[in-house]
Parts: C-alpha cells; sequence; structure tokens
C-alpha cells in the first residue's frame, strides 16, 4: 500500500505561480513512476506530468515550458511547480503513483488539490 498527501493548491491570478507537493508514505519501495493529473469540471482527468523512479519526466503539451515537476527522494516527496498559470489550468489535481509488486501493477491517488486560476 502506498499512502498520497497533497499540499499546495490554492488560488492565484493568470500569469502567477503555484507549488504542488505530494509526500508518498507506505510501501515506497515499490513506486516505479509518479506524476500529477488534473480534472476540470465536466472535463476527463488528464496527465499533466511525470517521473520514473529513474528521472524520465514527460509532460502535457499544454504544460511544457510553464511546469516542471520534480523529486526528493530524501522526502519522499514529488513537486509539481506550475507559473505562468492560466484560467484554463484550473482544475483539481491529483497526484498520483505506480507501483509494481511480483509482476502486479498499482495505482494510487491522492486526495485532490483545488487549483483556481483568476483571469
Amino acid at each position: 500500500q502506498v499512502q498520497l498527501v497533497e499540499s499546495g493548491g490554492g488560488l492565484v491570478q493568470a500569469g502567477g505561480s503555484l507549488r504542488l507537493s505530494c509526500a508518498a508514505s507506505g510501501s515506497i519501495f515499490s513506486i516505479n513512476a509518479m506524476g500529477w493529473y488534473r480534472q476540470a469540471p465536466g472535463k476527463q482527468r488528464e496527465l499533466v506530468a511525470r517521473i520514473t523512479s529513474g528521472g524520465t519526466t514527460n509532460y502535457a503539451d499544454s504544460v511544457k515550458g510553464r511546469f516542471t515537476i520534480s523529486r526528493d527522494n530524501a522526502k519522499n516527496t514529488v513537486y509539481l511547480q506550475m507559473g505562468s498559470l492560466k484560467p484554463e489550468d484550473t482544475a483539481v489535481y491529483y497526484c498520483h503513483a505506480r507501483s509494481t509488486i511480483v509482476g502486479l501493477t498499482y495505482d494510487y491517488w491522492g486526495q485532490g488539490a483545488q487549483v483556481t486560476v483568476s483571469s
């Protein structure tokens, strides 16, 4: 089992910045990738950014150059630094972890953090 606790959401004006944090606990040795997804009202949940245990990152086209995902292995924490925010970035942001144990894959989710960008 992996537990994910998010923090850092809030209200910001367009052009501003926010940082989300996601602290993992439990069977963290089994995690092979962590990332951030978001879901806006009436829309499907979409991948925002992802980082593997090897450090490989990938981003949604809509956030490339504006968002940065990083991790602190000592704190078992993943961050999403969001800059040049736009109203269309408004959504609930969910931390995600994928773990593999004995060949079986498990997905874990955080509780969600509201990010609201005002115009």
